[in-house]
């Protein structure tokens, strides 16, 4: 994993929008029906190629394919794993039962998503079937990809946020479960990590779940829960070097009050048990720009890398250069390395199909600023102009 050794680097969390034509066909695959297969390969190309472009246009330094090539970044497992069936009845967040002005107002603005609520649940013995539909995902995006960025990235999902999407039938306990999606999923993880790329676990559910899943804990019996969901992790990237992984933890990339998110300074100690080189981390969002305090009571360890989120990613405001100059500058302090942080956006800006907050043209605008700022940032820390 590459540092910010002469400038503050960018990347960015993974999903990118995606168009119309490829949102239809996405679903159509998801729910089972029938498609155009050829048709379906050449808009994938086609998306693919235009999120690389358009990254390297914006001035990413660490890139991905955008997951264009999925519906949602964590429901797609599923379609690559026997054991799967029926629907799961996925607990919602304590915001949505409190507000259902909430739930009403995403009804509306987003009516055709992926299986976000009823994906299917495990009523069998999981076995992931073969590598080639992820090796198909590397292989396309690499084809594209070439020599556009410094260094390249691809997503997978925690086996703890796929075990509170796609919910329990089978397996005698949660522990079970979770082991049997670490073992499965270790395939998925070492072929994006034999192809030479970055492997960034997206786990929402070390944070996100406070309110969902596990909401009928305590903040002590939460943090209990992360520690077994890190542990997965943990035998699901066992062989991978800690540097050549990264840990994304959100809170839930929703436009709402999340005001019963769990503070990150009770999270960390748990977090920095996960064997990454870095953790990519919402400071963007409202509720949490302050948390960059938490570093005190929890120094980062001098092995990982911070990745903060430095660009909001559910408002169609474009952060001017100089607040994410600004933003940039506290997590270096908080840090106390500026070779260890690399400037990143909050989540994705499409993590699922047909649900994105950010219209196209704002995203590639927030991600030119995302550059800008961290020039701006760099040749404040490094006392030189940025090229």
């Amino acid at each position: 994993m590459i540092l910010s050794r002469d400038r503050i680097l960018t990347t960015h969390v993974g999903s990118l929008p995606r168009n119309e034509k490829l949102s239809e066909l996405l679903l159509q695959r998801e729910a089972g029906e029938s498609y155009d297969r050829a048709y379906f390969e050449v808009e994938m190309d086609k998306a693919v190629c235009h999120v690389v472009d358009r990254q390297k246009l914006a001035g990413i330094d660490i890139g991905n394919d955008g997951e264009q090539q999925r519906a949602g970044f964590q429901t797609y497992v599923p379609q690559r794993m026997t054991g799967f069936g029926g629907v799961s009845n996925r607990r919602r967040g304590r915001e949505f039962e409190e507000f259902p002005e909430l739930v009403a107002t995403l009804v509306r603005r987003f009516p055709h998503t992926s299986k976000q609520q009823n994906a299917p649940e495990a009523q069998g013995e999981i076995k992931y079937t073969d590598t080639k539909a992820i090796d198909h995902e590397i292989a396309r995006f690499k084809n594209f990809a070439a020599e556009a960025f410094a260094e390249s990235f691809m997503t997978a999902p925690s086996p703890g946020i796929i075990s509170s999407t796609m919910l329990n039938a089978h397996y005698d306990s949660h522990e079970a479960y979770l082991d049997a999606l670490a073992r499965e999923m270790s395939k998925e993880y070492q072929a994006i990590h034999k192809a030479g790329l970055l492997v960034q676990i997206d786990a929402p559910d070390l944070a996100m779940d406070r309110t969902m899943l596990f909401r009928d804990l305590d903040d002590n019996g939460f943090i209990k829960a992360c520690e077994l969901h890190v542990a997965a992790i943990n035998k699901g990237i066992a062989g991978i070097p800690r540097d050549r992984v990264r840990l994304h933890v959100c809170y839930g990339n929703w436009e709402g009050p999340h005001i019963h998110d769990i503070a990150l300074a009770k999270i960390l100690p748990a977090l920095y048990q996960a064997n990454v080189g870095a953790l990519s981390i919402e400071f963007s969002n409202p509720r949490h720009a302050h948390e960059y305090a938490a570093f005190k009571q929890h120094p980062l360890p001098k092995d990982m890398i911070l990745i903060p989120g430095v660009i909001e990613t559910t408002s169609n405001f474009v952060e001017h250069p100089e607040v994410v100059a600004r933003r940039i500058a506290d997590a270096v302090e908080a840090v106390g390395d500026r070779e260890r942080v690399i400037a990143s956006t909050d989540c994705g800006f499409g993590t699922f199909t047909n649900r994105e907050w950010v219209i196209e043209p704002a995203v590639w605008l927030k991600l030119r600023s995302l550059r800008e700022g961290a020039d701006l940032a760099s040749s404040r820390l490094w006392g030189k102009k940025v090229a």
